[in-house]
């Protein structure tokens, strides 16, 4: 009795195999035996709790179920069977106010041994947290010393025995449960946040958004934590104040408009924000309430069509020039960040030699028109191109793509005064090297591309690396003025190349460039050439092999190898040495005897295979050496010999073979 009128009185019983009735009657729900027989009941109003230690307690025992043990105004009910210890369960509400300790409920013993004590232990006595609960030794009394959370430890489960004085256990132990009734000390959270939903619009009525979920950390199963949800407050208000329902219960969030109002691109903003609030105690005044900010976003679909801002779009480009010409820009009211307002252009008309192409400035959506390839005014000096614009996704069905959808574009060339153009370029021409100075390599022919200005050519050389060429200023005649040698530097795998301008008479003059490829034939004019020229001998050698000779030439074959190797005349009554081919282009020189420590002059000629063939007399220079001890001496060598009528012959040897 809260005395007064007992308003919304409810009961929560400690074991779930009771009730109480509205009357009172408190019910068993199976066979007592099975259920247990000791029970806490928790009466709770508008304005008063409390909370009543109920035994079941009789000397027969009866089988079989009970649906009425006793009325709360009735008989004690059925006695419970003797034990030595009972430890009933204990109900304890949370948050409970000072003064501490305070009793909670009480443990019996049927034993009355002398100097008998009771003794608790588990979490929360003498394990952490430690000295929440205590037990009278004597009378069994159970007590709280400060106030309890639910939310932190819902249950404990402790262990009660009876000792005697020396501390050894006489019974037990027994379990004792105690439960910490939960009251509404938990407001709800939203704590998956941030909450973003999308809905397409012109989505119908009733479509869900998305869904809101609130958690309150009080008893699931009592009504502390029995959530309701409501919208208190949508921004903006417009078209409609009520956009939105949200599901008391699940916390769904649909729309309630029409389609026609989901409208985003008439809308004052595409973004709602809706103040969502969770309130427990099954939604009553007395609950308590948590908020959330839900956004909503109105998500665009096709339903708008790129259309260009005028029907037709001028151009002026000068030939010869590629780039963006001209930007076509076009207008679309859906939303900018979505492939429903980017624009994808095509040209449809008027680009046969595919000079044009166009593309999306991603920025700003227009279409960059740009030239590709090269216009020729004297070809067309006018272009008319026809452009469709549609957007990278598709239209709704019921939307089409209109006749302002498609542009025309103007393009005008403009004359450029261009550069005279080679014909061929590269050129190319065959002629043999040491032709005579003043012979005709080629005429070049160049031709203005200004067909319509009637402009003169002339001609001019750009570059000429060795000197040789020069080119008549009028007709283009390339001629020599130095004499072709295919063995310069200047020759690159037997070409020389050389570069020539053609100059119109335009104002300003323009200037073609154009290359020209000599390929330089070979003949022979080129002496092969002997190494090496010295050579070192011990006088007492007993090899008397002195050195292997090789030659070369510049020339290309068949004007080189094999070579001929010989000997001039010698001088005297013996003969000293000889030369014996080795191979193509090398020969060995060999002593016939020792000789005494000098220097020696051995005149050789090496020719070559051309036609006609080409000579060149040189000098081997022989020293000859003391050698002791594995060293070589060559310091004191004698005086030359060789004879002046030997060198005579030499040299008249090598006037006759150059003679023709």
């Amino acid at each position: 009795d809260d005395c007064k009128g007992n308003n919304k009185l409810n009961f929560e019983v400690s074991n779930p195999d009771f009730k109480v009735e509205r009357d009172g009657s408190l019910v068993a729900l199976k066979n007592v035996s099975e259920a247990g027989r000791a029970l806490f009941v928790h009466a709770r109003s508008e304005h008063a709790e409390d909370t009543a230690e109920i035994l079941i307690v009789e000397a027969n025992e009866k089988r079989g179920t009970l649906k009425e043990i006793f009325k709360t105004e009735g008989s004690l009910g059925i006695p419970r069977q003797k034990r030595a210890i009972l430890a009933t369960p204990i109900l304890i509400p949370e948050n409970q106010r000072p003064p501490f300790p305070r009793s909670v409920g009480k443990v019996i013993s049927s034993e009355g041994a002398e100097g008998a004590k009771f003794r608790l232990s588990g979490k929360g006595v003498d394990q952490d947290p430690r000295g929440i609960f205590r037990i009278n030794e004597i009378s069994g009394d159970v007590s709280v010393t400060r106030a309890l959370d639910r939310e932190a430890i819902a249950n404990y489960e402790l262990e009660v025995e009876v000792t005697d004085m020396s501390g050894k256990t006489i019974d037990g132990p027994v379990r004792l449960d105690i439960s910490v009734i939960d009251q509404n000390d938990n407001r709800p959270m939203f704590k998956e946040g941030p909450y973003i939903g999308h809905v397409m619009e012109g989505s119908a009525t009733g479509t869900t958004v998305m869904r809101m979920t609130a958690f309150d950390a009080d008893d699931s199963s009592t009504d502390n934590a029995l959530l309701r949800y409501n919208i208190l407050k949508q921004t903006p208000t417009k078209p409609s104040p009520n956009m939105f329902y949200i599901d008391p219960e699940k916390g769904d969030i649909v729309t309630v408009v029409s389609p026609v109002l989901l409208d985003r691109e008439t809308m004052e903003t595409p973004k709602y924000e809706l103040v969502i609030e969770a309130k427990d105690m099954g939604g009553l005044d007395v609950g308590l309430t948590g908020t959330a900010t839900a956004t909503i976003l109105i998500d665009d679909k096709n339903d708008h069509p790129p259309e260009f801002t005028k029907k037709e779009f001028q151009a002026t480009v000068k030939e010869g020039v590629t780039g963006v010409i001209v930007n076509l820009t076009v207008g679309d009211r859906d939303d900018p960040a979505t492939g429903a307002w980017r624009a994808v252009y095509t040209i449809i008309n008027g680009n046969p030699g595919q000079s044009f192409e166009i593309h999306t400035n991603p920025q700003t959506n227009e279409g960059m028109l740009s030239v590709v390839k090269p216009l020729d005014y004297e070809i067309s000096a006018f272009h008319t191109l026809l452009i469709k614009v549609e957007n990278e996704d598709p239209l709704i069905p019921d939307i089409a793509y209109g006749p302002s959808s498609t542009a025309t574009v103007q393009i005008t060339v403009e004359d450029v005064n261009e550069g005279p153009v080679f014909h061929p370029n590269p050129m190319a021409v065959t002629k043999q090297e040491n032709i005579p100075i003043g012979s005709v390599v080629l005429t070049v022919n160049a031709t203005d591309p200004d067909t319509l200005q009637h402009q003169t050519i002339r001609y001019s050389v750009y570059k000429d690396p060795a000197g040789w060429l020069e080119i008549h200023p009028t007709n283009g005649t390339i001629g020599t003025i130095a004499i072709l040698d295919r063995e310069s530097p200047y020759v690159h795998n037997n070409i020389y190349t050389a570069l020539f301008l053609a100059i119109d008479s335009g104002n300003p003059p323009a200037t073609g460039t154009g290359t020209l490829h000599i390929t330089l034939e070979d003949v022979n004019d080129n002496v092969p050439s002997l190494y090496p020229t010295l050579a070192k001998v011990c006088d007492d050698a007993k090899d008397l092999r002195v050195v292997v000779l090789g030659a070369s030439d510049k020339d290309l074959h068949p004007n080189t190898d094999p070579f001929k190797f010989e000997l001039s005349k010698q001088s005297g009554p013996e003969k000293l040495w000889r030369i014996t081919k080795l191979n193509n282009t090398h020969a060995q020189v060999i002593l016939l005897q020792n000789l005494k420590k000098a220097n020696y002059n051995i005149p050789i000629s090496v020719t070559d295979s051309g036609k006609p063939p080409l000579t060149n007399n040189t000098e081997l220079k022989l020293q000859v050496c003391s050698c002791k001890k594995s060293k070589m001496d060559c310091s004191a060598t004698d005086a030359l010999h060789i004879s002046m009528a030997l060198i005579l012959l030499s040299i008249f040897s090598l006037f006759c073979k150059s003679l023709p």
